[in-house]
């Protein structure tokens, strides 16, 4: 069965974060899930990585609201960076927010899948993991 090589999540929320984890885990569909606490520490890893497509993920869950550099300044950065990456990067905004403002910012965004209202449950995430899988 083909699986997701990498995914990340970028998330200040460590109680999301935990169950995420444990939920994707438990799915044997993800390989390996990197976090990142913030948009900045993230965008260094993407940049300093761009050329080992290995290191890079195939999908990222990313928060809106973090301290240091949240999801939007996140979405700024990645938009200079994506055409430097020979690597498709699915991004899937799941925030807490559901002001449709950042709903409608986000469909704006080709960068951008889908937006996510949390909590998020294990099936919607299942499904979600599952048609990157087919794409891949």
């Amino acid at each position: 069965m083909k699986t997701i090589k990498n995914m990340t999540l970028i998330d200040d929320d460590d109680i999301f974060v935990f169950l995420t984890k444990k939920a994707i885990e438990s799915t044997s569909l993800v390989e390996l899930i990197r976090v990142f606490g913030n948009g900045l520490d993230a965008i260094n890893f993407l940049k300093e990585h761009r050329e080992d497509l290995n290191a890079l993920p195939e999908i990222i869950l990313l928060d809106l609201s973090m301290p240091i550099m949240d999801g939007w300044q996140f979405l700024d950065q990645f938009t200079t960076l994506a055409p430097k990456i020979d690597k498709k990067i699915t991004i899937y905004i799941c925030s807490s927010s559901i002001s449709p403002s950042d709903v409608e910012l986000a469909k704006k965004n080709n960068l951008v899948s889908d937006y996510i209202i949390k909590p998020i449950t294990k099936e919607k995430l299942i499904d979600l993991l599952k048609n990157i899988i087919e794409e891949i």
